[in-house]
């Protein structure tokens, strides 16, 4: 369906690349700010390219070629790095489809999205992952985890909608620390343009999500998809009889989960027993 999307091997590539972008942009005579308004990003975003915790991807590495005037340097570099596949081709193809899809519905009742999720969550995630990772593959999860979530700040915000179990708002994964920080910034993402977040919250008498996690998705050309995970595998669903069950499904736990406004009170309350 999708061309598989390859990222860096392991994180010395990815500083190796970083590095450059630093010394071109140095060389340029420009600050990461000035750079990051030239390329239209934040500027937090050249920062983790240039120290290696993100992957300069080939789109944005052609445009600082000409931005720089580096004659294809960062593109060439790109082209001849060691690559591998960090996810099975199921899960790539989705990742495909969620970068350019136009509206988003997303149910978890296990883990926080993959968009929501903050460094250091992603980092406490993949820490759980059977059989154990190497720190080095945990660096490339976590590099690959926050690129995707550009989606929730491009210039022309998607409708993306969430409805998180408040179980999982709750869960300390990674510590008070890491608590802390994801309950700030699940608050800020509800602010959001385009963005719908809502907890379901303990205690309901019913519930539509009980058979598990699911995302609904719709393409520039208005095709609507599904997506569902296991614990070994996930599928990307296409028949309209089968994602009109799930839309169906989502539509009832929208009515069944707290509203906007009391999601972002249950946060801000969260926020205040800590």
């Amino acid at each position: 369906m999708h061309s598989k999307k390859r990222r860096p091997k392991n994180a010395s590539a990815m500083k190796l690349v970083g590095a450059l972008v630093a010394r071109f942009r140095e060389a340029a005579g420009l600050t990461q700010r000035e750079l990051a308004e030239r390329v239209r990003l934040h500027v937090e975003t050249i920062s983790s390219i240039e120290v290696g915790r993100r992957a300069l991807k080939p789109d944005l590495a052609r445009l600082m070629d000409r931005v720089l005037d580096t004659k294809g340097a960062l593109e060439t570099a790109l082209d001849n790095l060691p690559e591998e596949h960090l996810y099975p081709v199921w899960a790539e193809q989705f990742m495909d489809i969620e970068r350019e899809a136009i509206a988003i519905s997303w149910y978890e009742n296990q883990v926080l999205p993959g968009l929501l999720q903050t460094e250091n969550y992603a980092r406490a995630v993949f820490r759980c992952k059977v059989p154990i990772v190497t720190e080095e593959e945990i660096n490339a999860l976590v590099t690959a985890r926050l690129e995707r979530q550009e989606i929730l700040r491009c210039q022309t915000p998607r409708t993306i909608s969430f409805i998180v179990s408040e179980a999982v708002v709750r869960d300390r994964l990674g510590g008070a620390k890491v608590y802390t920080e994801t309950l700030r910034h699940l608050r800020d993402c509800a602010d959001l343009p385009g963005l719908s977040l809502q907890i379901m919250p303990l205690g309901r008498q019913a519930h539509a999500g009980l058979a598990g996690p699911f995302i609904l998705l719709e393409t520039h050309d208005h095709e609507l998809l599904a997506y569902t995970e296991t614990q070994r595998g996930g599928q990307l669903i296409s028949d309209p009889d089968e994602v009109s069950v799930l839309s169906q499904k989502y539509a009832m736990l929208r009515t069944q989960a707290l509203n906007q406004e009391e999601t972002k009170g249950l946060l801000s309350q969260l926020l205040g027993e800590l």
